[in-house]
């Protein structure tokens, strides 16, 4: 049932999403669902514009949405091996897998065409939700015994102006991380001991702010207006960020 929630919540927020950012501009094609922070960065699928992109241990399959009853498989690109997660930004795609991050472009929706490849120096092996922004990726680096790697997990942060060779700029120490969101300018990190808050106004530079209920296992987070969805392992938690950088709990629903 908890699994069925989140399933249900992100399909929610990105239908929502693609929705509310349609102009009438020639460029607008693209659902920049990254943009506004409604996309879980553990999700293995995403819709962007009339397209609905999934991912399996190793491809990547795009679906034609133009009729919402009759879905229709277009294209399914070979990507490479443990796929994890995938997250939209503007044009792109950024695909997480246990050994790098692989970009593609959407520029021609049907047809995603594989850009660069981002990779950590300080971990082999992990596990690799990612999002990104304007000209930063910030990705989880998880090494616990599932994902192996080493003892250390990071937060990775990642220059992507030239997208052809993303480069990481710096890295944060972190307790097994998962998921991540943003929202402004503060990053919201999913963790075995709760919710971490760190302000990016120095977008290459987290600051560490503080932790939020450290008695939870949180695994996935969706910033959505003034509202941070969190996918806990118990149920799903919502806090009040008005503010950004502190959240305020609202409720659980189990």
């Amino acid at each position: 049932m908890k699994y069925l929630l989140h399933i249900f919540l992100l399909t929610a927020v990105s239908l929502l999403s693609m929705q509310c950012t349609k102009t009438d501009a020639a460029d607008s094609s693209f659902a920049n669902n990254a943009g506004t922070g409604t996309g879980g960065s553990t999700a293995r699928f995403t819709i962007v514009g009339n397209y609905l992109y999934t991912v399996d241990k190793q491809h990547l399959k795009v679906f034609s949405l133009s009729n919402l009853a009759d879905p229709v498989l277009k294209n399914t690109v070979s990507v490479g091996f443990e796929i994890e997660t995938i997250y939209p930004f503007k044009d792109k795609l950024f695909i997480g897998s246990t050994s790098v991050v692989y970009i593609f472009s959407i520029i021609n929706p049907e047809t995603p065409e594989k850009l660069s490849t981002a990779i950590s120096p300080n971990v082999l092996r992990r596990c690799d939700p990612v999002i990104a922004r304007d000209t930063v990726a910030y990705a989880t680096l998880r090494t616990n015994s599932a994902c192996g790697g080493g003892t250390q997990s990071i937060l990775a942060v990642y220059d992507i102006r030239n997208i052809a060779n993303p480069i990481q700029k710096t890295f944060r120490n972190l307790q097994e991380p998962y998921g991540l969101g943003f929202a402004d300018t503060c990053l919201y990190v999913a963790t075995k001991t709760g919710l971490s808050v760190y302000s990016i106004a120095t977008e290459y530079n987290p600051e560490y702010l503080r932790n939020v209920r450290p008695q939870e296992w949180v695994y996935d987070v969706i910033p959505y207006g003034n509202t941070l969805i969190a996918w806990a392992k118990d149920g799903v938690i919502l806090f009040d960020i008005t503010n950004k950088g502190n959240p305020i709990f609202i409720t659980k629903i189990i």
